[in-house]
């Protein structure tokens, strides 16, 4: 393992910390401390997106029948992670997780040891070639069928400088029909709020872009089909609050019901036609 500066706090490690997991540094758990104070929300957040995640590994598997998961910025290992949901629908599913922290790396190295359909690599989201080309996804992936691209909480961690919009895709022109896009990103209707959240990250030294409009994360859809957000297709298709997204006890809804909350994460799911 390269040598790692753990008095900087990192983005895994501090979401690790925020849920509260073990994986995580007294930087890192600082660093939350911070964050919460600008954003009382923040542990809730948390808990909503992985919730999210959840739910959307468990449609796109069991109701869409892709049996292929790349997931980028998968973040520390914890409960129900994507190879367990996708798995449980479908148990010859692959999944590919992807981070750029090499803590992350050791502690999914060390969980998927014994799994043969599911591996990690390292690998920045920024390095499309890079992704689509390393290894580990070539040796358990078929990219020439449908493949899950996930990316869930990450890409308010890339500036615009870096054009998370035409990272989107380029992934995408590279996978074939019938892929998917399963994402999920800090939104803010308050610009306040949203700069708020924003530089106090950056202060703390993390990579970071922006906390963004709901419909610069609704670009990040663009040509692509997007499905339903309600548990019974009712809802015209959109991007929503992650905690809304085919969650059977609460109707899907663009913001959070509380006024009070300025920051959610705004998230999707859409197939490539």
């Amino acid at each position: 393992m390269p040598d790692i500066d753990l008095s900087v706090p990192t983005v895994a490690r501090t979401y690790d910390a925020l849920r509260g997991g073990k994986d995580n540094f007294e930087a890192d758990r600082m660093a939350a401390q911070i964050i919460e104070s600008i954003n009382p929300w923040a542990k809730v957040l948390v808990r909503q997106s992985r919730r999210f995640l959840s739910r959307a590994v468990g449609h796109v598997a069991g109701v869409l029948g892709i049996d292929q998961f790349i997931d980028v910025g998968s973040g520390m290992p914890t409960m129900e992670n994507t190879h367990q949901i996708a798995q449980r629908h479908l148990p010859h599913a692959r999944v590919v997780y992807v981070d750029t922290d090499p803590i992350v790396l050791a502690h999914s190295h060390a969980l998927l040891a014994d799994h043969v359909l599911t591996t990690a690599a390292s690998g920045d989201v920024r390095d499309v070639d890079g992704i689509l080309g390393c290894p580990e996804v070539n040796r358990l992936l078929d990219l020439d069928r449908p493949v899950c691209l996930m990316l869930v909480s990450l890409l308010h961690c890339i500036p615009d400088s870096d054009d998370p919009w035409g990272l989107v895709c380029r992934y995408f022109h590279r996978l074939v029909p019938g892929s998917v896009l399963i994402l999920s990103h800090l939104a803010s209707d308050d610009d306040a709020a949203a700069q708020s959240l924003t530089t106090c990250i950056r202060e703390l030294g993390m990579p970071w872009g922006h906390v963004r409009s709901p419909a610069d994360v609704e670009r990040l859809f663009a040509g692509l089909e997007l499905l339903s957000p309600a548990v019974d297709d009712s809802v015209a298709p959109m991007p929503v609050d992650c905690h809304t997204w085919r969650n059977e006890d609460a109707a899907p809804t663009p913001r959070p019901a509380d006024p009070d909350q300025k920051i959610w994460e705004h998230a999707g799911v859409a197939v490539k036609p």
